[in-house]
């Protein structure tokens, strides 16, 4: 049989893979899937794919195995160990991530997302000059912490002249965002040639229909089964057999045909199997502790089972997994202890471990001991996946039951971490036959109602979670902590839609446990107390101990737990109306998020910063933070809605985006019981409404809070913005109920930021001289607190004012500094509403009309505010997610788009796409009052 067979027919399939090395050749880089069932061709596709490309491109190429699922990062570091003298010209932060996930510096586990940035680094730097094509084959027996490292690598790819094809049996959900190519069978008359060079002595008519059916166009089940036929089969068909799966009998005919062989050169075989890392020397070895020798090698070479070169490898991976499932446990465990006596305890101690606990049979102490080492390595390496399988594993061999409990605890613990609950709960059942410790009853308590309401999110998990934490009072005073705070966050996380009784309850409940808390300077035990308060009794009872908390969170140095609960401090500072400290706070989460890689929390922290930009009116750095959202939720799943970009479209007058994103959230918001999402969309709509003019509308959506404002946060909030709506539309009742309640929540408050607010909507109830002083009082406190989104607002309504009054040169002078502020932050509808008011006093006001900017991408348009910002290419890329090279690329196509000719220009060039005409996504200045 000829070399090409396996390909006859894929014609589609190769011209798909030629295409993709193609585009790396040229500088732009890809990803793709390729699926299909073993022995469908997928490897013979690769081999071809990486000799063609071979010539002028740099291939690297691996084959995973399912031995090393368990081994945190042990495919990526097959894939690129050898890269890592690259690794000093990675950002020290990646560099040492990606060094501490392969054991080579001692550090915290490293964050997975940027060991991913670092991968996708390193192979920028591997591709240097020429493409760079890495191929993975048997994909699906990658080590989780690397396939969500190459697929974080493979979705950012862009300009770096990069191909990664990856083969599997069946698309696993990490890769699914990626571009599929499914490899089915070939057509009849390829199976029929297959078949034909498979068996040249000829088949049987019925035996060759029966095996082109049952092949289903499987190539190497064409080439393979004939071989296992006996002489009697060929001829007649006698004693097919064909209720067996397809890749069991493909399997059996390759066990089959090694059946000849000497029992020792399968020994060797399965040895080889046995061992992933395809070290030769490791091979002869374990090969020379059995008694094997080069006999045996010759045998298995002839045999065209083995490959021995720099690698050893099998001829195809079916052959690998074929030997090994069908060699008898007691020949399994004799190769695995020979591997174990030959691989370096120093080098490789986990692999060494994993070879030992496979060796054995009965519980033994010394072996068990060997894995839970490993898995602290392995939670050190961030592999809470491995850690919780090296834990299962190190619990199964544990003879003393004390100790076997402690064991399944915690490896209940690592797969609740590593995001498998309910393999949790299933370990938490079985630890609870062992003798418990009274702490040990308390977190399996702790880790059941986490995992339970990780799987099912329901009205019972926040009760469960309070359980715990009382149970752990007097056990773990940090532990029983964190678990009420988790308590509170599940029962207030509904808002209006949840059980605002279990909230109480459960407040209630935090404050009896917590009454020697009042004494403590401890951030988390005053965030944890205050927001019962907050929750149980209110804002007047909550205020003194919540100030207490934000300082204590500004002041200490933070531990990972605070890190983890500092977004209620930041929901403090906005309920304070403390616009330093959420400034403070911002900054602060940002930059520790950043520093220790926590990417989970980095959206929420970003989230934060993006709202402080807002209050200091820098909308630009704004809309760069919800750029770093997206880039970080398109890599990671966040579920954040996009709550950033709905304000930002509203502050800009943005009807059409505000509009579409609100009826995006809204339904989202209602699905998982978030009434802050509710809150979210009227705000925001408020304020966009407010902006355009159109105060009727402002009225229904502020109106819809009113009986919410308790919650404060955005239904707070939204009651300056229904003070306005309603006093332009003439409801003066609606606007007087509004400022009582406002009222309520900011006098007791006392800051200048609630004392301006209350100031402000007060101004709007009053008439003459006594509302002229109180805006005037209204604009210094909030220029006192360096709030200029708030300033221009309030000379905007001051102005309104003065008109009214006929004060048309006084009000001239408030509207042209109201607009000079507004449109200068991107405030575009209610800078166009001071326009209008300027044209009203009898002041053309001239606006300098824009040409239209070319089309940016998304991403582009990313880069270019970034690069606005000061960003450099590196930065831009730790950022986004992409190579540094990619910056790169994106930036000189923004400046050929925009016609400009460096950074110091973007500035200007971007102001343009900021400053569309509310509602038209025309620029401005292209209407009416525009001036030539």
């Amino acid at each position: 049989m000829t070399e090409t067979a396996p390909l006859r027919g894929r014609h589609r399939e190769l011209a798909e893979l030629d295409t993709l090395v193609d585009r790396a050749r040229a500088g732009h880089s890809g990803a793709l899937v390729a699926s299909g069932e073993a022995g469908i061709g997928k490897t013979a596709l690769l081999e071809r794919m990486a000799a063609r490309a071979a010539t002028d491109v740099r291939v690297e190429r691996i084959v995973a195995s399912e031995s090393e699922m368990e081994l945190a990062y042990a495919g990526l570091q097959q894939l690129c160990g050898h890269m890592m003298s690259s690794a000093g010209r990675l950002p020290a932060p990646q560099r040492e991530a990606i060094e501490a996930a392969f054991g080579l510096r001692q550090a915290s586990a490293p964050s997975p997302f940027l060991v991913g940035l670092a991968l996708l680094g390193l192979l920028t730097e591997a591709a240097g000059d020429r493409a760079l094509l890495c191929i993975v084959d048997d994909a699906q027996w990658l080590d989780e912490a690397s396939a969500r490292a190459v697929a974080f690598a493979a979705r950012r790819l862009d300009a770096e002249g990069i191909a990664i094809v990856l083969a599997m049996r069946t698309v696993d959900e990490v890769f699914a965002g990626l571009r599929q190519m499914v490899v089915e069978g070939v057509g009849d008359d390829d199976a029929r040639e297959l078949l034909r060079l498979s068996a040249p002595g000829g088949l049987d008519r019925r035996v060759r229909d029966q095996l082109i059916a049952e092949a289903r166009g499987n190539p190497l089940a064409l080439r393979e089964l004939p071989r296992s036929l006996s002489p009697a089969e060929i001829a007649g068909g006698f004693a097919l057999i064909g209720a067996m799966p397809l890749e069991s009998r493909i399997e059996q005919s390759l066990v089959a045909q090694l059946e000849p062989l000497p029992e020792s050169a399968r020994l060797l075989l399965l040895l080889a199997a046995a061992d992933p890392t395809g070290d030769p020397g490791l091979l002869w070895r374990a090969s020379a502790a059995l008694g094997l020798g080069l006999k045996d090698f010759d045998a298995a070479k002839d045999a065209h089972a083995l490959v021995v070169g720099t690698r050893v490898g099998f001829r195809h991976p079916l052959v690998r997994s074929a030997v090994y499932r069908s060699a008898s446990p007691q020949d399994r465990r004799r190769v695995h202890a020979a591997l174990a006596d030959v691989t370096s305890v120093d080098h490789d101690p986990d692999r060494r471990a994993w070879h030992r606990a496979s060796a054995t049979l009965h519980p033994d102490e010394e072996v068990a001991a060997d894995l839970e080492r490993s898995a602290v390595r392995a939670r050190t390496r961030g592999g809470a996946a491995a850690a919780g399988a090296f834990l299962e594993r190190a619990a199964e061999l544990t003879p003393e039951p004390v100790r076997r409990g402690h064991r399944l605890l915690a490896a209940a613990e690592a797969k609740h971490e590593a995001g498998a609950p309910a393999a949790a709960l299933g370990l938490l059942d079985t630890a609870r036959d062992h003798p418990l410790t009274a702490l040990q009853q308390a977190l399996v308590a702790r880790l059941r109602a986490r995992a339970g309401y990780a799987l099912r999110r329901d009205s019972g998990g926040p009760q469960l979670l309070l359980a715990a934490a009382q149970g752990l009072e007097g056990l773990d005073a940090v532990l029983a902590r964190d678990t009420y705070i988790e308590a509170l966050a599940a029962a207030i996380y509904g808002g209006r839609l949840g059980d605002a009784e279990q909230v109480a309850a459960i407040s209630n409940a935090i404050l009896e446990a917590t009454t020697a808390a009042e004494e403590s300077d401890r951030a988390r035990d005053l965030i944890l107390r205050g927001q019962a308060l907050l929750a149980a009794k209110g804002q007047e009872a909550a205020l003194e101990t919540l100030r207490l908390a934000q300082r204590a969170f500004l002041e200490q140095a933070p531990d990972s737990l605070e890190l983890h609960w500092m977004w209620f401090a930041s929901r403090a500072a906005q309920d304070l109306w403390d616009a330093r400290g959420l400034r403070a706070l911002a900054d602060r989460q940002v930059e520790l998020a950043r520093a220790q890689g926590v990417v989970t929390v980095l959206p929420i922290a970003l989230s934060l910063l993006m709202l402080a930009q807002t209050v200091d009116g820098d909308l630009d750095a704004a809309e760069a933070s919800c750029d770093e959202i997206d880039a970080i939720k398109d890599v990671t799943g966040h579920p954040l809605p996009p709550y950033g970009r709905l304000f930002l479209a509203a502050y800009r007058g943005q009807a059409g985006e505000t509009e579409r994103l609100a009826e995006q959230i809204r339904p989202d918001a209602l699905a998982r019981g978030e009434g802050y999402g509710l809150s979210a969309v009227n705000f925001a709509k408020a304020i966009l409404y407010n902006g355009l003019g159109r105060f009727a509308e402002a009225v229904a959506s502020g109106r819809r809070e009113l009986p919410y404002t308790h919650e404060l946060n955005h239904a707070m909030r939204t009651l300056l913005e229904l003070v306005e709506a309603a006093t332009h539309t003439g409801e003066h009742v609606l606007a007087e109920e509004a400022f009582e309640k406002l009222a309520s929540v900011t006098r007791t408050v006392g800051t200048n930021w609630a004392l301006a607010v209350l100031t402000m909507a007060e101004a709007q109830l009053r008439e003459g001289d006594e509302a002229q002083a109180l805006y005037r009082d209204a604009i210094e406190r909030f220029e006192r607190e360096r709030i200029p989104i708030m300033v221009g607002r309030c000379r905007l309504l001051y102005g309104e004012e003065l008109n009214r009054r006929g004060l048309h040169a006084d009000a001239r002078e408030q509207l042209r500094a109201a607009y000079e502020l507004l449109s200068g932050m991107g405030m575009n509808g209610f800078a166009e509403r001071a326009a209008r008011e300027l044209s009203a006093s009898g002041e053309t006001l001239r606006v300098r009309a824009h040409g239209s900017a070319a089309q940016l991408t998304d991403q582009e348009l990313n880069v270019a505010r970034l690069a606005r910002e000061g960003l450099t290419n590196r930065d831009i890329g730790a950022r986004l997610f992409i190579s540094a090279r990619t910056a790169e690329y994106h930036l000189r196509k923004v400046f050929m788009k925009l016609g400009i000719r460096g950074r110091a220009e973007l500035k200007t060039a971007l102001a343009e796409l900021d400053h569309a005409a509310p509602g038209t996504g025309k620029p401005m200045g292209t209407g009416p009052m525009a001036g030539p």
